[in-house]
């Protein structure tokens, strides 16, 4: 065996353990509580009139992803819904791993299905790191727009990412790209300069009609460089959580899982008119 191909694991490996980080790893998968998140017999209010779908992330879930974030809004009033997308055959708990495109297919059904249970004209999303990215497919491609209020992406990975570097390798390692295609589908269309990317970004970043927030972290260690996230176009609010609290230490996983300015800053995205001033204290809010 050729040495470049002895190495084409490893470099895989390499790369899905970077990867992972995007969601916390879990024994079992949790079933979501019948009330209030995922109730589909939850009617918005006059406040919040719009039902929020959260998007995990690569290698996330509908439950675990949003442990955090799910109660906080609920809490709040809204209806909240939690969706999965990107199955892999025989890969368990863990998904967002499949071809974009029709993850975004999913994201398209799962919206349609929350807005005749609620009876809402449109929803609002939020999503996490790939999940705050392919929903910009389902808008710009599959007739999203029209159906959708606000889009908050947290940690996005909106323009790709290097890994921290580790994708730069991936040249030296001839087949280690196509690996990635076969084995993962949406690392590979994730990586800067994909063809998804390329496809996805053309024309513009956004799409009239929708509200886009981008929450970023200068920590990140996954989508980076982190001001990769950030949106070009009308109606774009690009958010560095270190502007608004700079002892906010949240990385990739924490910046959505647990971060409470970035809680806030959520929240007033979906509700602008009734925004208030994200602090450091906003942690106890």
């Amino acid at each position: 065996m050729l040495p470049w191909k002895r190495l084409l694991r490893p470099l895989a490996a390499v790369l899905l353990t970077a990867a992972a980080v995007t969601a916390p790893a879990t024994a079992a998968h949790a079933a979501a509580p019948s009330t209030g998140w995922n109730d589909y017999t939850c009617k918005p209010s006059a406040a919040h009139p719009r039902p929020v779908v959260l998007v995990h992330g690569t290698f996330g879930n509908s439950v675990d992803n949003w442990l955090g974030l799910a109660p906080y809004l609920e809490h709040r009033g809204y209806c909240v819904f939690s969706v999965d997308y990107g199955q892999l055959p025989g890969v368990p708990v863990f998904d967002g791993l499949g071809p974009i495109d029709r993850s975004a297919q999913q994201l398209k059904e799962f919206v349609d299905g929350v807005l005749a249970a609620t009876g809402a004209a449109k929803a609002d999303l939020v999503g996490h790191s790939q999940g705050g990215m392919m929903p910009r497919y389902y808008l710009k491609f599959l007739g999203g727009a029209d159906r959708v209020n606000a889009l908050v992406g947290i940690a996005p990975s909106n323009h790709g990412t290097t890994l921290s570097g580790l994708t730069k390798l991936l040249p030296f390692f001839p087949g280690a790209e196509d690996l990635l295609n076969a084995a993962t589908p949406a690392l590979a269309q994730q990586i800067i300069g994909s063809d998804f990317l390329t496809k996805l970004n053309a024309g513009g970043d956004t799409v009239p009609g929708v509200h886009y927030t981008v929450l970023a972290t200068q920590y990140d260690e996954v989508v980076t460089p982190y001001r990769s996230q950030f949106l070009d176009g009308p109606d774009v609010r690009n958010v560095l959580l270190q502007d608004l609290c700079p002892l906010d230490l949240s990385e990739h996983v924490f910046a959505g899982l647990t971060d409470r300015i970035a809680f806030h800053e959520v929240a007033n995205a979906l509700d602008p008119a009734h925004a208030t001033p994200t602090t450091c204290a906003s942690v106890v809010s």
